[in-house]
């Protein structure tokens, strides 16, 4: 069983390389959590299994600038974190896979969600 869903690219403020005020990352993080909130919401993703979940998360970047795939991952802790809360399930539940795919305009971040072994 397995189920997707599509989230916004981070915003650039989440990055790990962003050199930002403390402030406005607080900010980015606490709108980006909300957003893919209400995104899985909206997509009525729900697991309904016990035990691990494997999430797998396949990044879109914006533009075809390198990236390096552990900074991808870091932008993307508020949207586990947003995940989590509307599964209404704690987060070290999740097992992550990560994959970079061709760049498309805006970016995108899509999620899969399977059962664990």
């Amino acid at each position: 069983m397995s189920v997707t869903a599509q989230f916004d690219w981070p915003p650039k403020a989440l990055s790990p390389n962003a050199r930002c005020h403390w402030a406005k990352k607080a900010k980015a993080v606490k709108g980006y959590r909300k957003d893919c909130h209400i995104l899985a919401l909206m997509q009525k993703l729900a697991v309904d299994w016990e035990g691990d979940i494997h999430l797998h998360m396949a990044f879109s970047p914006p533009d075809n600038r390198r990236r390096d795939d552990d900074n991808m991952l870091a932008s993307c802790k508020a949207l586990r974190d947003g995940l989590a809360d509307a599964l209404e399930i704690d987060d070290s539940r999740f097992r992550l896979h990560s994959a970079v795919l061709p760049s498309r305009k805006g970016g995108a971040v899509v999620v899969a969600l399977s059962r664990g072994v």
